[in-house]
């Protein structure tokens, strides 16, 4: 996923930040998508798997590092994992 199709979905769609409240989403069944950032630690990485795995949520491995999207997102903090 490119900068401009992140932006596009920001735009499109209510955005959830942060690993926490993804997991959280994610075991109640209420996420379609998740994004990954490219520099996610690997123990993030594989229970975001899991729980995607186990809803049928689809997982995009992002090519941005967690800092790059924090400032495409507007946001003053660096970025590892987000849905809708």
């Amino acid at each position: 996923m490119s900068l401009e199709e992140l932006r596009k979905a920001l735009k499109e769609k209510t955005i959830t930040f942060g690993t926490e409240k993804t997991l959280k989403l994610l075991r109640n069944g209420k996420v379609k998508k998740v994004f990954v950032s490219s520099n996610c630690s690997a123990p993030v990485k594989d229970t975001v798997k899991h729980y995607a795995k186990m809803n049928n949520v689809e997982v995009v491995q992002l090519e941005l590092p967690n800092d790059e999207i924090g400032l495409a997102c507007k946001k003053h903090f660096s970025i590892s994992v987000f849905c809708y």
